[in-house]
């Protein structure tokens, strides 16, 4: 994780676009600036941050499912449980499932393990839109190479 680049995902474990699901893994980083202020003397990785990287973890899930020409914006949080605290250092497994798409929209059930313990799960939804800029989808090309997403894995998408 690089926490002050909102880069969540260290890498992509495993893909199916059969069932539209994906597991991910981040490795809290041990020192940042954000647990400085959350909390001073007592690190804790913020429940805003752990819903983010569910989300970043089904936003490559739904890329992928539309061939990266499309691109998931974060519209909606719904049924989130933080179930137990993040410290520095703990290694979490994301996993993230579509479980609805259509009119624009995908919705994913998403959960974070840590140690084999719930952390923490949703259910997220997603507006997809063609890309904003050609940057932008060239920016998430090189993210995913340097996460380990399998981009021959498009090639068999239905």
């Amino acid at each position: 994780m690089r926490l002050e680049y909102f880069q969540m995902v260290d890498r992509v474990v495993e893909m199916s676009l059969d069932d539209g699901s994906i597991r991910v893994e981040s490795v809290v980083p041990t020192a940042s600036t954000v647990f400085e202020g959350h909390f001073p003397g007592h690190p804790l990785l913020p429940g805003v941050l752990l819903i983010e990287t569910m989300a970043q973890a089904a936003g490559w899930i739904i890329l992928a499912h539309h061939r990266f020409e499309r691109m998931p914006f974060l519209a909606g949080v719904r049924a989130a449980k933080l179930r137990r605290f993040v410290s520095p250092g703990e290694r979490l497994s994301v996993d993230g499932r579509i479980i609805h798409e259509g009119s624009g929209f995908a919705v994913a059930s998403c959960q974070i393990n840590a140690d084999g313990k719930a952390v923490c799960d949703a259910e997220l939804t997603f507006r997809i839109l063609p890309f904003p800029d050609p940057e932008v989808r060239a920016d998430l090309e090189a993210a995913a190479a340097r996460i380990g997403f399998p981009l021959e894995a498009l090639s068999h998408a239905g």
